[in-house]
């Protein structure tokens, strides 16, 4: 069973995507909804295998183990998301509270972090306890805020605002000064309509272009690969995933 979510950035404003790990669902139910409410995206699996699945297919920004999963473990699965991307962090946590009873806390801890593990919590804790945890990891894994950039994505659409560079399912995509603007205006705003009227005004700064002009640039845009939605007799809308 796998629930999905993917983070993002809006407005230059990050989402930070957690990988939760766990099989006991109960546990992988309640901490998944204490980190939603606290600002994270969360995608679950309940053994490795689907872990270092969706890790591949998200690239998590942290990644919260246990150690006690059915197959492969949690720390062969660190083991493996080490060897094969060390950016996304490591959090390890033990396993079911009998796991715990059954094994030696300080030689778990070693372990854990010689296999590059960033941090460790034992059973029991409160949820609370592992967002600070997860906060504080994700501030000192931030690169400096001189190299952070301005970005909006949505979807398959990632646009950094500093070096207008657009990128439509991993691939450069070449933009005119419109196209960028009327892009960015739409997916900066996802789920809302945008009359043909209000886009010449805050994009074109013109109301007397004629709605022909938006139509012509939408068009132009979804030929690019922007998925974007007619609602008829209004406008257009960027629908989030």
């Amino acid at each position: 069973m796998v629930h999905d979510m993917a983070g993002g950035t809006l407005a230059g404003v990050s989402v930070p995507l957690v990988l939760l790990v766990e099989d006991d669902l109960p546990l992988a139910g309640m901490l998944r909804a204490h980190l939603e409410r606290d600002g994270f995206a969360v995608t679950e699996a309940h053994e490795g295998a689907t872990a270092l699945n969706l890790t591949s297919r998200h690239s998590p920004d942290v990644v919260v183990l246990d150690i006690g999963l059915p197959g492969l473990d949690g720390l062969e699965v660190c083991r493996t998301l080490r060897a094969k991307e060390p950016h996304p962090a490591c959090q390890r946590r033990v396993g079911s509270a009998g796991v715990l009873t059954a094994r030696d806390g300080e030689e778990e801890r070693i372990l854990g972090m010689n296999l590059g593990a960033d941090d460790y919590v034992t059973k029991p804790f409160s949820p609370r306890e592992l967002s600070a945890r997860l906060k504080a990891l994700l501030r000192r894994s931030a690169p400096p805020p001189d190299v952070v950039r301005r970005m909006v994505s949505l979807g398959n659409v990632d646009v950094d605002l500093e070096a207008h560079v657009v990128t439509i399912d991993g691939r450069d995509v070449p933009m005119t000064p419109r196209e960028f603007d009327l892009l960015v205006h739409l997916i900066g705003s996802p789920g809302r309509v945008h009359t043909r009227e209000s886009l010449l005004e805050q994009v074109w700064g013109d109301t007397d272009a004629g709605p022909r002009t938006v139509d012509v640039h939408v068009a132009q845009l979804r030929a690019k690969g922007v998925r974007l939605r007619t609602v008829r007799g209004l406008g257009y809308v960027a629908d989030a995933p």
